[in-house]
């Protein structure tokens, strides 16, 4: 059976804005909150999808980030990355292998994003994805005007 989480940012909860929407439209979607550093995160995320596959996962910001890290140490366990203006430029400073992820991963990204800066993300996504849908949209960080009018039916399915 399909398995759908939802991985919020640094500073948000699993009570966020993304997160009530996806708990709303999908009541099955795991919906954890995460704290603590990233190593933290991590540990907990592997505890929750231990074991699972078909994994349909959703990480914004500091969640696209681990979702990052997840699909590239469980890869077989993924189904479709989606990311959300994901923090992934940081990647090549953190003291793991980047191995390129074959995955069907889309990112979005905000043309107007101020957080998380958009050309980073962009090489980034290239470096770590081989099937690559990345989406600049007219946006901010938060992807307010984006995200509820995004098709997460076919995106999640």
């Amino acid at each position: 059976m399909a398995v759908r989480i939802f991985i919020h940012g640094l500073e948000s909860s699993n009570q966020g804005t993304k997160a009530v929407f996806f708990r709303e439209k999908y009541p099955d979607m795991i919906i954890p909150t995460f704290t603590g550093d990233l190593q933290e995160r991590m540990a907990r995320l592997d505890r929750i999808l231990s074991g699972k596959s078909g994994i349909r996962m959703v990480g914004s910001s500091f969640g696209g980030l681990m979702g990052t890290l997840f699909a590239m140490a469980h890869e077989s366990a993924i189904t479709r990355l989606i990311l959300l203006a994901p923090a992934i430029h940081v990647i090549d400073a953190l003291p793991r292998p980047i191995r390129p992820v074959s995955i069907p991963v889309t990112v979005y990204h905000g043309r107007a994003d101020e957080v998380i800066p958009l050309e980073k993300v962009a090489d980034s996504a290239r470096a770590c994805f081989s099937n690559l849908d990345f989406r600049v949209v007219d946006d901010d960080h938060f992807l307010h005007k984006t995200f509820p009018s995004m098709d997460w039916d076919t995106l999640l399915s």
